[in-house]
């Protein structure tokens, strides 16, 4: 037997005899147990640990109703079996990690400062609470700032070649329904089209209502080019060409977005949940900067093109699990 392992060997001896000395069950109740030094009164010492009954009460709490009945039948066999068999047994290894000096190895420390990233966001959110939280005047803030995810008119998507006279749209149009594809409609646009602002995107005038009010911002359709293409199924090239102002036409019906209509009392659950994340990311965001503003220094991210790593280090299977 090595020394490492001899010393092992009387460190779990040491422990389980403590443990058990302070398991045994006590003829007489202090009378002081029910009073204010209670919960410090400390059950069991492994290495230099100090078990109080606080600490083991705060654990036997955190247990599900389940867990503690299969633990014993009384709340005496429930602590003592989850002081022997889980909280005795979790200091035994850290103490055994200790020995192994498993902290600072790199995939030990990497999984420890995961674990303490992960926890710093648990608390952060605790702090913050729960999407049911977020109340019912910060939801309807939110749905009149963003009226148009839940409450929107049909758009028709529609691109349309302009030209000069009828003929150049008639032309335009038989060649469009000759070969009603969007290459062919793409081509006839950027060769045709009298409107600069779109004939390099195949006329695409972007999502329009019926009253003319584009997806493009600040851009206005004529309403007869809405009215020609309402006039027609998806997929269909209006069959003539569309009087627009001194200028004619070619219209195509491209896609519909159905009308949407829900009512704040509707969504409120999904907005909640919307703005719970925004504030766990804006504060997650604040503590970060913070952090990094006190403790990041000599940053050279140029330097980062230098680094060579090993073979296999690319190998996200071997990585360990990412926190919440």
């Amino acid at each position: 037997m090595t020394p490492l392992d001899a010393r092992r060997a009387r460190l779990v001896l040491r422990a389980a005899i403590v443990v058990a000395a302070l398991l045994q069950p006590r003829a007489e109740t202090r009378a002081d147990d029910a009073g204010s030094g209670r919960r410090d009164r400390v059950v069991a010492r492994i290495g230099p640990t100090a078990i109080t009954v606080g600490q083991l009460e705060d654990r036997v709490a955190e247990l599900a109703p389940f867990q503690r009945a299969s633990l014993g039948a009384t709340p005496r066999a429930v602590a003592r079996r989850l002081l022997a068999e889980v909280v005795a047994r979790e200091e035994l290894l850290a103490l055994g990690a200790e020995d192994l000096k498993l902290r600072d190895q790199p995939p030990a420390a990497y999984r420890i400062e995961r674990a303490r990233s992960s926890a710093t966001v648990r608390a952060l959110r605790r702090r913050i609470g729960p999407a049911s939280a977020v109340s019912m005047q910060d939801v309807r803030a939110y749905y009149d700032e963003n009226r148009t995810r839940y409450d929107a008119p049909a758009r028709y998507q529609i691109w349309r070649i302009l030209c000069k006279t009828r003929d150049d749209a008639q032309a335009v149009l038989d060649a469009a329904r000759r070969d009603p594809t969007p290459a062919t409609f793409a081509a006839l646009a950027r060769e045709h089209s009298a409107d600069k602002a779109t004939y390099l995107r195949s006329g695409n005038l972007g999502f329009v209502t019926a009253d003319g009010a584009s997806s493009e911002p600040g851009f206005r359709v004529d309403r007869a080019v809405v009215d020609a293409a309402q006039s027609v199924h998806d997929g269909d090239i209006v069959p003539s060409p569309v009087a627009e102002g001194d200028y004619f036409s070619v219209v195509w019906r491209r896609a519909t977005v159905a009308p949407v209509r829900r009512s704040v009392d509707e969504v409120a659950a999904q907005i909640r949940d919307t703005i719970w994340k925004a504030r766990v990311k804006q504060e997650t965001d604040k503590l970060v900067a913070a952090l990094r503003a006190a403790h990041l220094r000599d940053l050279d991210a140029a330097l980062l093109a230098a680094v060579d790593l090993p073979a296999g280090a690319g190998d996200v299977s071997s990585a360990p699990p990412r926190g919440d």
